[in-house]
């Protein structure tokens, strides 16, 4: 009977489980061994044939320049994205955490970017960088100020991403900030005001800390994003110009499906994977520092 009762409790248990294990299965863990399988081949995408090369696009790939010089786009453009991401949301969300006329208006405003598909957006920008009759321009020449050549240029290219990038989160950001604003005990702000604090010192003695789970969860998701950055890129630069705005994920594309090398596409799919992986175990090393609950 005891052994009955523990199948039975087994089987139950797997019976809640599978709904959400096929799917992760099949559309994660599946795809993510057949990439690291692919990628110790020499497929061209193109023939139903392909020979195993094992480690040579591994190696192929670490003494191609442009591997480098994408890695350093991907971390800079990360960088980019992060902290103003960060910044700007919760800015945002302290401006907008009191009810007041027409609030409700300005989060959806400021909120919209997130939820409309990011080609649209990446194609309203092309017009607003057009460096003779585009917005961009059109600002700085009011403060007197020098154009700029945005997107068509390898100096400005990836600011101009990370502008597009920065604009689309920063609703994302704040609405989570919002939130977590609203669950601060005001028992706190009053204790700390008892004690002579200005606003800042409450800012910086209370809200942060008690918003630090939000914030690191923001952490992990912008940086993530940025890792996975793909739809702007392609739409306002496509990788240029002279690959400035290459990252790791768009040089995926190119090898995959521009070169048809596929074997050392997916070997840039598995480093990219790889380092997505380190930098969350970072993170969270990192978190139970900082995060308090």
């Amino acid at each position: 009977m005891f052994g009955n009762s523990k199948l039975k409790k087994i089987g139950s248990v797997w019976l809640f489980v599978l709904p959400a294990f096929i799917p992760l299965m099949v559309f994660w863990i599946y795809p993510i061994l057949k990439s690291l399988y692919i990628s110790f081949t020499d497929w061209d995408y193109m023939s139903p044939t392909y020979n195993f090369v094992f480690l040579d696009n591994f190696i192929k790939l670490f003494k191609d320049s442009r591997f480098y010089e994408a890695l350093g786009t991907t971390v800079w453009f990360s960088i980019g994205t992060l902290f103003p991401t960060i910044a700007g949301g919760l800015l945002l969300a302290l401006l907008l955490r009191k009810t007041f006329r027409g609030s409700g208006f300005f989060k959806f405003i400021l909120f919209s970017p997130w939820i409309t598909p990011t080609v649209a957006v990446s194609i309203v920008w092309t017009w607003i960088f057009n460096p003779d009759s585009g917005l961009a321009n059109a600002v700085l020449k009011f403060f007197h100020l020098p154009a700029l050549q945005w997107i068509n240029s390898s100096d400005t290219a990836l600011l101009s991403v990370i502008v597009v990038t920065v604009w689309k989160s920063l609703g994302y950001a704040m609405i989570f900030y919002l939130s977590a604003l609203e669950k601060v005990p005001t028992e706190l702000y009053e204790a700390n005001g008892l004690d002579g604090a200005n606003a800042w010192q409450r800012f910086k003695d209370v809200t942060l800390p008690c918003i630090s789970p939000t914030t690191f969860f923001l952490l992990i998701v912008t940086m993530v994003n940025s890792l996975q950055a793909y739809d702007q890129i392609q739409i306002l630069t496509q990788g240029g110009p002279s690959g400035s705005t290459r990252t790791l994920l768009y040089m995926y594309y190119q090898l995959g499906f521009e070169e048809y090398d596929m074997g050392q596409a997916t070997a840039v799919a598995i480093v990219l994977i790889a380092i997505t992986v380190l930098l969350s175990v970072v993170q969270f090393i990192i978190s139970k520092k900082w995060v308090h609950y």
